[in-house]
């Protein structure tokens, strides 16, 4: 079953059920207000048939019995009965009303009480006239009533059956003003692929749950244009980027085999062989690394570092590489207390971002002067790396987190433009923040901030 028909179903069953419960509240309401009042012309007929009773003029007796024959709507089957009360409990009995015991005993105790057998009403009432006290029962049967009740039943029943009718023509309409503009939706996402996610869903003006599901399908759609766009971008340089060594490779090779070559011409030939070998190993090892970020943090074997003792590590592999390197620690805004340089993290990969920002410092400042600045407390920890290079250009920064991109200043320097993307995806992999400010031809300041509330340490004993 379609959605379309489960609302209309739904709106004809809510519709059945509470045109019952309203039927049955009218019906008992009905019923009780006709009861309340054929009483009283019950306790009416009680007074007029206690007052024939009581009188000893014939005028009079005469007169009511005329305005109970004349001037009162006729009753069926009606009857009337006084009864003698000769003491508290007792009272002369009439076989012909055969009523419970129970009736006459609520009579005698509180002076009134009526009920109901087989659609007859009787109605007992207590008078006194001279010290001596009556019971004045009058019975009859409601046929006025009992057809305005029937008559109401009918009514009920088929507008009842003509309003589920209508109901269930309006849930059809209900439905098809739900279901259309779902259904727009899916019309329109069909005709979106692979080849055509430029497309979008027409934007509504209105603030309801359609406009934001189309809204928020768009922004899906722009996540996933940019997701290919870069899948797409990164291949093609992925490609070229490979591509260069190898052929680098394959010629140098060919043309040392197309004869015999002194000694010297083989061990430059292997030279170049190597080195571009040493840069397609590099630049796959890159590749892999950037690749193996796109795991799910929470999959990681984290370990418990010091943030302090991972930059010093840092800095004594890159006194490796870059021996006149000029980068200061700075830990004299360090907190005393060393457990607040904890963190819980994937050494190895936080290690090779921060790797990279730092040695981005040393190798575009031209071996000039880079400060790391290291600061902890309680709620977060912060690393900031500033240095007096190159800087970068305002149009260059935005940019700059996408794979193999190298702006034209920084393309006269070595390198594959992985190193800060590869930076920015591990730092985020650790609930990490990463912010650049840069100046050209002033320098760059690259912040990182690590919120300890954020951290996902679910792999840690601590």
């Amino acid at each position: 079953m379609n959605i379309r028909k489960k609302i209309t179903f739904t709106y004809v069953a809510l519709s059945t059920l509470s045109t019952l419960l309203l039927c049955i509240v009218v019906f008992f309401l009905f019923r009780s207000n006709n009861q309340y009042y054929f009483l009283k012309r019950l306790e009416d007929r009680a007074k007029i048939v206690a007052s024939i009773h009581f009188q000893n003029n014939p005028e009079k007796i005469k007169y009511y019995s005329e305005l109970k024959k004349n001037g009162l709507e006729e009753l069926l089957n009606e009857e009337d009965f006084v009864l003698k009360i000769n003491s508290k409990n007792t009272f002369e009995y009439n076989p012909n009303i055969n009523l419970t015991n129970e009736f006459y005993t609520n009579i005698l105790k509180n002076g009134k009480d009526w009920l109901e057998i087989d659609n007859k009403y009787y109605l007992g009432q207590i008078f006194q006239e001279n010290n001596q006290k009556y019971i004045v029962i009058i019975s009859a049967i409601d046929r006025r009533g009992n057809e305005t009740t029937i008559n109401i039943v009918r009514i009920m029943l088929f507008g009842s059956i003509g309003f589920l009718i209508l109901a269930f023509f309006l849930g059809r309409i209900l439905a098809k003003r739900v279901i259309n503009p779902v259904a727009r939706i899916t019309k329109e996402v069909n005709r979106i692929s692979a080849s055509n996610l430029h497309k979008r869903l027409p934007k509504n003006s209105s603030s309801d749950e359609i406009s934001d599901l189309s809204k928020t399908f768009n922004h899906m759609l722009d996540r996933l244009e940019t997701s290919f766009e870069i899948q797409t971008n990164f291949i093609n340089n992925a490609s070229h980027e490979l591509k260069t060594p190898i052929t680098t490779i394959i010629a140098e090779s060919e043309i040392m085999l197309l004869k015999e070559r002194e000694t010297h011409e083989y061990i430059t030939s292997l030279e170049n062989i190597y080195n571009q070998a040493s840069k397609l190993g590099n630049l796959t090892e890159s590749l892999l690394k950037l690749t193996q970020t796109g795991y799910d943090g929470k999959k990681q074997v984290m370990d418990i570092i010091r943030i302090d003792e991972l930059v010093m590590d840092v800095k004594s592999d890159i006194d490796n590489i870059y021996p006149e390197n000029r980068v200061t620690i700075k830990l004299n805004l360090a907190p005393k207390n060393s457990n607040m340089f904890l963190i819980p993290c994937n050494r190895p990969l936080l290690e090779l971002a921060i790797n990279n920002i730092i040695s981005n410092g040393v190798k575009y400042s031209n071996n000039d002067e880079v400060f790391v600045t290291l600061t902890a407390d309680k709620n977060l920890i912060k690393i900031t790396i500033n240095d007096i290079g190159i800087g970068i250009p305002p149009e260059d920064i935005p940019h700059l987190y996408e794979p193999f991109f190298r702006g034209e200043k920084a393309a006269k320097y070595t390198g594959y433009g992985l190193g800060l993307p590869l930076a920015m995806k591990i730092i985020r992999m650790h609930d990490g923040e990463l912010h650049v400010q840069s100046e050209q031809n002033k320098g760059t300041i690259v912040t990182i901030i690590f919120n300890k509330s954020n951290i996902k340490n679910s792999n840690v004993n601590s």
